[in-house]
């Protein structure tokens, strides 16, 4: 089946609102990959998710803000936290579009566990910090648990002005509708939804990581992609099994 469209507003409400969030302060950065290497990374009923032939693999640092269950509040502590995650792109039988993580940073030791065991996400528990110097934003990430390799990152760039027309890649790269894992044997996806990006440009200023690597991933030089955005708030509903 061919993927749906790339559409910068969700393509279908979330349904029954299973937790909410924030994601604030988010650098995008992004690499050309190997197609070929990303469907073995990949859970079994995705493939790689192609823009005019080409796979991508992201870095993306952020502030995670207020994760919250249902419709209740967002928890100020444990719910607040920065997190870094390695991203790939994928398709399911469906046509659905979607995001794979291969490794999701974050500080808080609590929301990691919750988020390895109830969803099978691969998070691990970082030290980690993100701060603005005026228009500079630095993320910096060093790895806790679990080993045994400790890999780490500091990324600082420049904000710019508005993406007034985001281009069709910037579009592919971070219209993203939901996610696909894999929970109790069967591949599942688990949609979100968001007011449309504010996306801004961004000048790349560091980017010492061995993130990407450490996630079986083979990236060189610079990356094509470089933006960053206020952020967004999120709902995210109940995992749906995508048929097989």
């Amino acid at each position: 089946m061919l993927p749906e469209p790339v559409t910068p507003d969700p393509p279908r409400p979330v349904g029954r609102v299973l937790m909410t969030q924030s994601w604030l302060d988010l650098a995008f950065l992004h690499w050309e990959a190997d197609p070929e290497e990303v469907a073995l990374l990949l859970p079994p009923g995705t493939v790689p998710d192609l823009f005019e032939g080409r796979a991508y693999v992201g870095l993306v640092p952020f502030r995670m803000h207020r994760v919250g269950w249902f419709e209740l509040p967002g928890v100020p502590y444990f719910g607040t936290f920065p997190e870094t995650n390695v991203r790939l792109y994928s398709v399911d039988g469906t046509g659905r579009r979607g995001v794979v993580f291969r490794t999701l940073d974050a500080s808080r030791l609590v929301p990691v566990l919750l988020a390895r065991t109830g969803f099978r996400l691969p998070y691990v528990w970082s030290k980690m910090g993100v701060r603005a110097e005026g228009d500079t934003v630095v993320y910096e990430s060093r790895r806790r648990w679990p080993g045994p390799e400790y890999p780490t990152s500091r990324i600082a760039v420049r904000r710019g002005g508005p993406i007034e027309e985001p281009s069709g890649l910037e579009h592919f790269l971070t219209a993203r509708w939901g996610l696909h894992t894999v929970i109790g044997g069967r591949l599942r996806f688990i949609p979100n939804e968001h007011p449309r990006w504010p996306l801004h440009r961004a000048e790349l200023l560091e980017c010492d990581e061995d993130l990407v690597e450490a996630a079986g991933l083979t990236v060189g030089g610079d990356p094509v992609s470089v933006m960053w955005t206020p952020g967004v708030p999120v709902r995210f509903g109940r995992p749906m099994t995508v048929s097989s």
